[in-house]
């Protein structure tokens, strides 16, 4: 079959599956009926086999040789007697040892009678000779041909045969039977085997259907399973898997979309409004510069949003390429700790370590972002007098690093979202420029690309706690200075504003 542009029209699966089915079955009952055929004639050979080796030992018990001629002792009054020596001279040779023939039957005559070295030939054999002959009728017989020793000591050489007429009949017969009933029950095999494929690929098209069905707007179409628990159940959940991360990443792409357009709509509007405050009341240079101040301001804004959506799509799609060797986590906690020491102080905030040693595998510039971004949402959210406490321990084949705050906590119900980019509890106190909202949705795939789980515990007005557990390392040996500070020179950019 083509189509209308020439090309070959592929065989559609269901077709291809029963077509399958019944190529094999062919091929099955063909082998099955030539098995039973070839066991059948098998059967029939070894009895008439059989047949004509109990013939040939009644033979001797009513033939006797006289001076090298055959008498039949009988009754011929008996009509069964008669009737067995008639059957047993029907397909008869006599031979002496010379190979002359002593009697033979009109029925051996249409056979033909072998030469006196065949005849010989056989008499030396030891062992009845076989085989299968035709008269001039196409007839075929069974031909058994074994010396005789009459009591003097004697040999001669007795055939007798038998026709294979019946036999040939019978197998006719059985050929032409099976493979009559063959070829109907190839088609009721085809029929069944199209309906059975046609329920067998039933939910391959209501996966295709659905396929074809799925836009934007119905990504929360669903098949449901069959319960069978087979493959195509496997196939129907996988369908049903990637529409679920379609439709995630449907919707974090247009929540990106809408997010990204209010947080870029603020400072173009803040730059718009001073600019246009300039163009129309500025009336001095100090004016203009003031205007243009700000206006730089929120442009740096603007930078600073690009540059971290940059890098967290970078980051999230497999774009940045991780360093990771085992390190010393106690010294690069205790580190930036230190370097957020005058921040705090800046801000009436009491900062403090607890400090176990422990190592990790891991990147040393994204776990310092890590540590950094952790930190930095503690100051930001803990009010003048409170304290930041940093613990780091090792717990069993974890490690634990924890960044507890007593600020003003987060309800329960935002919990869930603070990981999500610009995602921002709006609690009516929280200042909306105070940051991006993209620091913890850096921790967060930080921790993911380490192994790490992280874990919040928070309470509304009495702080929070971020719990992040690594894998801890294989390695106790310090590293070189050369592959601590590796990398050291790329993208440090500190913590990023949440």
């Amino acid at each position: 079959m083509r189509t209308t542009d020439g090309k070959r029209r592929p065989l559609g699966l269901r077709l291809r599956l029963t077509l399958s089915y019944v190529i094999i079955f062919t091929i099955l009952l063909a082998a099955v009926g030539a098995l039973f055929r070839q066991q059948l004639k098998s059967s029939l050979d070894n009895n008439t086999t059989l047949i004509l080796d109990e013939e040939a030992a009644t033979v001797k018990g009513y033939l006797q040789i006289e001076h090298n001629v055959p008498v039949w002792k009988y009754d011929p009054k008996d009509t069964e007697e008669a009737f067995i020596v008639q059957r047993l001279r029907r397909i008869f040779l006599l031979t002496g040892s010379d190979g002359r023939v002593l009697e033979v039957s009109d029925a051996y005559n249409s056979l033909g009678v072998e030469s006196k070295k065949e005849l010989q030939s056989m008499l030396g054999a030891g062992k009845p000779v076989w085989r299968v002959r035709k008269d001039d009728r196409n007839s075929s017989y069974l031909i058994r041909s074994a010396v005789l020793t009459d009591d003097g000591g004697r040999k001669f050489l007795l055939t007798i045969g038998r026709t294979l007429d019946a036999n040939e009949k019978l197998l006719s017969q059985f050929t032409r039977n099976y493979f009559t009933i063959v070829p109907l029950f190839l088609l009721a095999s085809s029929a069944l085997g199209w309906i059975m494929a046609g329920r067998a690929l039933s939910p391959v098209n209501d996966v295709v259907r659905a396929a074809q069905s799925i836009t934007g707007d119905n990504l929360g179409l669903r098949i449901p399973p069959r319960g069978a628990g087979d493959e195509l159940d496997h196939l129907i959940e996988a369908f049903n898997s990637m529409v679920d991360r379609l439709q995630s990443s449907f919707s974090q792409v247009r929540q990106f979309s809408i997010d990204v357009s209010h947080e870029l709509r603020t400072p173009l509007t803040a730059v718009r409004g001073e600019l246009e405050v300039a163009l129309f009341s500025a009336r001095t240079v100090e004016q203009y510069r003031d205007a243009i101040a700000t206006a730089i301001e929120s442009v740096e804004q603007l930078s600073q949003v690009v540059r971290a959506l940059l890098h967290l799509s970078q980051a999230e799609t497999g774009l940045v390429a991780l360093d990771k060797t085992s390190l010393d986590l106690t010294a690069i906690v205790n580190n930036v700790v230190d370097q957020f020491q005058i921040p705090a102080e800046m801000e009436g905030i009491h900062m403090q370590s607890l400090l176990e040693p422990c190592r990790i595998e891991g990147d040393k510039i994204q776990i310092e972002r890590l540590i950094s971004n952790l930190l930095s949402n503690a100051i930001r959210y803990t009010g003048k007098g409170g304290t930041v406490l940093v613990g780091l321990r090792s717990a069993g084949n974890r490690v634990e690093l924890s960044v507890e705050d007593t600020g003003r906590g987060i309800p329960s119900k935002h919990i869930p979202h603070i990981f999500e980019r610009f995602y921002r509890v709006s609690d009516g106190n929280v200042d909306p420029e105070r940051g991006l909202g993209l620091g913890l949705s850096f921790v967060a795939w930080i921790a993911k690309v380490h192994g790490a789980k992280i874990n919040v515990l928070s309470e509304p007005g009495a702080g929070s706690r971020f719990e992040v557990n690594f894998p801890a390392g294989s390695s106790p040996e310090a590293l070189p200075d050369a592959a601590r500070e590796r990398r050291l020179h790329a993208s440090r950019a500190g913590a990023i504003e949440s």
